[in-house]
């Protein structure tokens, strides 16, 4: 009979209740008010691609070794050079890398011996399509843009 009164009055669920309304403290509860403030990113978190430029001459650091594109495990950096004829040295004349495959493990930033290609603290890299997740020379050598919201 005691059972069968405890499971018509769920005095387990009120119990239970009882627990976690007891636990539960205003000042605990946490929201990121995300899009109008913007989160805090770790010191070593690594997100969207940049090449580097030089600030003295406004051309890229990249000497077109194609040693990231060998040290990433995805095969996703395409580095497509010309070697000039003049200088006997290689000119870069495209540069690809796919966000949309990458795992962001740092490799790529490792392998560059001239610190070209970064991994940023940018973490927005959502699209539409897959073809707005690759990356060409010109987006790379700017950096994305943040998407500015308007309130």
């Amino acid at each position: 009979m005691r059972k069968l009164l405890r499971t018509i009055f769920l005095v387990d669920l009120v119990q239970g209740l009882m627990v976690t309304f007891r636990t539960q403290n205003p000042k605990n509860i946490v929201t990121e008010q995300y899009p109008a403030q913007r989160p805090r990113v770790a010191e070593r978190y690594r997100g969207a691609p940049r090449l580097n430029i030089n600030p003295e001459n406004g051309q890229t650091l990249c000497i077109a070794c194609d040693l990231c594109a060998l040290g990433c495990p995805e095969n996703l950096i395409v580095v497509g050079w010309q070697r000039n004829p003049e200088t006997k040295r290689k000119d870069l004349i495209n540069f690809t890398y796919d966000t949309s495959r990458c795992m962001f493990c740092g490799l790529c930033e490792d392998a560059c011996p001239v610190d070209a290609l970064e991994l940023t603290q940018d973490f927005e890299l959502a699209n539409y399509s897959r073809e707005g997740a690759i990356f060409d020379r010109q987006i790379l050598e700017e950096g994305i843009k943040p998407t500015k919201y308007k309130f």
